[in-house]
C-alpha cells in the first residue's frame, strides 16, 4: 500500500509563489508517473500537472503553464509543484497522486493512490 502525504499549502497573497510537497512511501515510487490536482469548493478535481517516472517529461494544464512547474526528486521520494504568481483562481485543495504508469497522464481515473490534500487560499 502506498501513501502519499502534501505538505506545503498556505494563505499567501496574489502574486505570491508556494512550493507543495508530496512524499511517498515504499519502493515503487520512482516507477511510476506522478501529478497533482486540485479541488475548489462545488467544483470537481481537475488535473493541474503530471511528471513522467523518470522526470523527464512534464505537462499541464493550460491555466498554470508557464507560473507552475512539476518536479521530483526519486531518491527522496518526493515530487514538488513550485508555483509562482498564484491568482485567487488558483485557490483549493490540492491533492498529489501516483498513477498507474510510466508515462503522464490528465484522467484522475488512471491514478492508483492519492494524498489527504493540502489547502492553498490566495488572496486577492
Amino acid at each position: 500500500q502506498v501513501q502519499l502525504v502534501e505538505s506545503g499549502g498556505g494563505l499567501v497573497q496574489a502574486g505570491g509563489s508556494l512550493r507543495l510537497s508530496c512524499v511517498g512511501t515504499g519502493s515503487t515510487f520512482r516507477r511510476y508517473a506522478m501529478g497533482w490536482f486540485r479541488q475548489a469548493p462545488g467544483k470537481a478535481r481537475e488535473f493541474v500537472a503530471t511528471v513522467s517516472a523518470s522526470g523527464g517529461g512534464t505537462a499541464y494544464t493550460d491555466s498554470v503553464k508557464g507560473r507552475f512547474t512539476i518536479s521530483r526528486d526519486n531518491a527522496k521520494n518526493t515530487v514538488y509543484l513550485q508555483m509562482i504568481d498564484l491568482k485567487p483562481t488558483d485557490t483549493a485543495v490540492y491533492y498529489c497522486g501516483q498513477r498507474k504508469y510510466i508515462f503522464t497522464g490528465a484522467d484522475p481515473s488512471d491514478y492508483a493512490y492519492w494524498g489527504q490534500g493540502t489547502q492553498v487560499t490566495v488572496s486577492s
